[in-house]
């Protein structure tokens, strides 16, 4: 629930842009907030184009009891970031333009929004058989420390890597956008919600009983069908 005396968040938006920075090119209010998902510490993501900015760059504020994170950008140093995210399969700034209201616009803003979202419609690079084999690898490693661990404290920790190489390698290898944090199991979800389910129930189960069973079963039947944990034979960087 937000905080029902403060400003509506495009409104506190507009005026800060006005406030702020009268002469840009163009700016979007994006985030929970215009998805319709905002909570009670939710902040308000403002993309901003200003051609007279240098470079980019990424501040915090508070306006109007509304926490502020700008990402502002010149009419070129965006792209830098598209690439960037797109090579990281991350793509948190074409996603946020993409979904943008826009709060001011000199002509500019269509351009780029057409930008982000033909990125996000063509996908990310497709790993090579090398990465897969690398990662699974990495995985199996892994997950043969959480099988061996007989300490509580290190297992919590070890599963926590684990969830996280395998949430990674289910999505890049289904050529799905991957994401950090609560921007993880938001991605696990576009893919699969069923499959999204089983995945935390099988590590929410861990957390709470100590069983390891479910986890197990999940990692290997992901890794069967590109052949399963990988040990013996694995080389990288020999000469």
């Amino acid at each position: 629930m937000l905080h029902s005396n403060r400003l509506a968040p495009e409104k506190v938006a507009k005026n800060f842009i006005n406030n702020h920075f009268p002469h840009c090119d163009g700016a979007l209010l994006a985030g929970s907030v215009v998805r319709g998902e905002a909570t009670e510490t939710s902040d308000l993501d403002i993309v901003i184009f200003d051609n007279a900015t240098r470079s980019s760059y990424r501040e915090s504020r508070i306006v109007s009891e509304w926490p502020i994170e700008l990402f502002v950008h010149n009419l070129h140093s965006y792209r830098d970031y598209f690439e960037s995210d797109f090579k990281r399969a991350r793509p948190s700034l074409p996603r946020m333009v993409s979904e943008g209201i826009i709060l001011k616009d000199t002509g500019v803003i269509d351009a780029i929004k057409s930008e982000a979202k033909e990125l996000l419609a063509k996908g990310h690079e497709v790993w090579s058989t090398e990465t897969i084999t690398t990662k699974r690898y990495f995985i199996t490693d892994t997950l043969e420390d959480f099988i061996g661990c007989n300490n509580r404290l290190e297992g919590i920790f070890i599963a926590n890597t684990l969830a996280e190489l395998v949430s990674e390698f289910v999505l890049r290898t289904n050529r799905k956008w991957i994401g950090a944090s609560k921007w993880m199991v938001r991605s696990l979800k576009e893919y699969d919600i069923q499959f999204t389910e089983h995945f935390i129930k099988a590590f929410d189960n861990y957390y709470k009983t100590g069983s390891k069973r479910d986890i197990i079963r999940l990692v290997d039947t992901i890794l069967k069908p590109y052949g399963g944990r990988l040990f013996a034979g694995f080389s990288v960087g020999k000469k």
